[in-house]
C-alpha cells in the first residue's frame, strides 16, 4: 500500500534523525525493497528510508540483527585500521526512538540508514570495474572471515544450498504439475548427470573439509558505492543477503552474472559464452585481498563456484518451468524455458574453459 507524504514523515519521525526531514521520494531501481531518499530543508539528501520486503525476507530480526552484526564488526576493523571518514566505507542504520533496529507501522517494516554523501555506482561490467568489485567484496569477506559461525542467520533458508534445490527439482519432475516435463526431457538428463559433482560443496562441508563463511550472496558491479572524486570503492552495500555459506557464492555469483556475453534470458545461445577477461579481471581483485584466508580447499574449488552457481540458476529457472512459473516473474510462456537454455549454454562454456581457470587462479597465489 502507498504511503502519503505525511505517512512516510511520520515513519520517519519514529527514528533517531539528526536533523529536521521534509521530504521522501523513491530512489534508485531495486527489485526487492522500496527504497526513498530523504531530504533536509535545504534539499541535501541525508538519510535512506527503506521498506523491508518482509514476504522475502520473513524473519525482519534476523535480517536487521545479521545487518547490524556485519557493519558493527566492518566498522571496528576500519577503526583498527586506522580509517578515515567511516562512515562513507559502512553503511550506517539508525535505531528508532525506543532502541529497535527497525519500525513496523502495523503493514510494513521499515528501517533508516545514513545517505553516502559524494558517491555513485554503476550498472555497467567493464574489467577495470570487476577487478575494483572483486576486490571490494574479497575485503568484505576477509574483514567478516573471523566472525564464528553461528552468529548469523540465513535470511533466506538455503538459498545457495544445491542439495535443497535439486530436491526442488526432483519434486517438480516427480509431480510434473504443468504437464511439460515430455519437452525438456534432454534439459533434464542434463541436470542429472551433473548433480552428483555438483553437491560437493555440502558433502566436504559435512566431512569438515569445507568452511562455512559470511557472504554477500548478491556479488553485482551496482551492490558497491564509489566515491564521486576517485572512482575508488568506498563499501559494499544492499547487506540482506548476507549469511553463513560457502565462498564460492560470491565468486560464482559474479561470474554467472557479470562475466556473461549473453543475456540472462538470451534467446540468441550464441551470445552467451563466458567472458574470461571479466574473470581474470574480478579473480584477481578477489585473490588479492582473500588468499589470505583462504584455505587450500576453498582455493582448490574457486573455479567450481561459477559452475555451481550457473548450474543452480539453471536447475532453478527449470524447476519453475516444469511447475507452471509459480515463482519467477515471466514475460511470455516460454520465458522459464528460454532462461533455462541459456542459463545451460553459460555453463557449457564455463565447463569448457574451467582449465583456464584453474590455471590462472593458481596463478594469483
Amino acid at each position: 500500500m502507498a504511503k502519503t507524504k505525511e505517512q512516510l514523515l511520520n515513519i520517519l519521525d519514529q527514528f533517531q534523525l539528526d536533523e529536521k526531514v521534509v521530504s521522501a521520494e523513491p530512489f534508485g531501481n531495486g527489485h526487492i525493497n522500496d527504497t526513498l531518499k530523504v531530504t533536509n530543508e535545504k534539499g541535501e539528501i541525508k538519510y535512506v528510508l527503506q521498506r523491508i520486503n518482509h514476504l522475502i525476507f520473513t524473519n525482519v530480526d534476523m535480517l536487521q540483527n545479521n545487518i547490524h552484526v556485519v557493519t558493527t564488526h566492518i566498522r571496528k576493523k576500519l577503526e583498527e585500521k586506522g580509517e578515515t571518514d567511516i562512515d562513507r566505507k559502512v553503511l550506517t542504520f539508525l535505531p528508532t526512538k525506543d532502541g529497535k533496529k527497525y519500525y513496523f507501522d502495523g503493514d510494513s517494516y521499515w528501517r533508516v540508514c545514513l545517505f553516502i554523501p559524494r558517491s555513485k555506482s554503476y550498472e555497467e561490467v567493464t574489467p577495470e570495474l570487476s577487478y575494483e568489485a572483486g576486490k571490494a567484496f574479497g575485503d568484505f569477506q576477509t574483514m567478516l572471515s573471523d566472525i564464528p559461525e553461528g552468529t548469523l542467520g540465513e535470511t533466506i533458508p538455503d538459498f545457495h544450498n544445491m542439495e535443497f534445490r535439486l530436491r526442488q527439482f526432483h519434486e517438480a519432475v516427480a509431480a510434473n504439475p504443468a504437464g511439460r516435463l515430455e519437452e525438456v526431457k534432454d534439459l533434464v538428463e542434463e541436470i542429472e548427470k551433473r548433480a552428483e559433482a555438483m553437491c560437493i560443496q555440502e558433502r566436504l562441508y559435512r566431512e569438515g573439509q569445507l568452511k562455512k563463511r559470511t557472504n554477500h550472496c548478491d556479488t553485482k558491479v551496482n551492490n558497491m558505492m564509489f566515491d564521486a572524486d576517485s572512482d575508488k570503492v568506498l563499501c559494499v552495500i544492499d547487506l540482506d543477503t548476507v549469511m553463513p555459506g560457502f565462498v564460492l557464492s560470491d565468486i560464482g555469483d559474479f561470474i554467472r552474472t557479470g562475466a556473461n556475453t549473453g543475456a540472462e534470458d538470451d534467446e540468441n545461445l550464441d551470445n552467451v559464452n563466458v567472458n574470461m577477461e571479466i574473470f581474470k579481471a574480478y579473480t584477481r581483485g578477489y585473490m588479492e585481498k582473500a588468499k589470505a584466508f583462504l584455505t587450500p580447499t576453498e582455493i582448490k574449488l574457486l573455479p567450481y563456484g561459477g559452475r555451481l552457481l550457473t548450474y543452480m540458476q539453471t536447475v532453478r529457472f527449470l524447476t519453475d518451468y516444469i511447475n507452471g512459473d509459480t515463482y519467477y516473474k515471466i514475460q511470455y510462456p516460454e520465458h522459464n524455458l528460454v532462461r533455462t537454455k541459456a542459463q545451460f549454454k553459460l555453463l557449457q562454456s564455463v565447463e569448457e574453459h574451467t582449465p583456464e581457470m584453474q590455471k590462472f587462479i593458481a596463478s594469483c597465489i
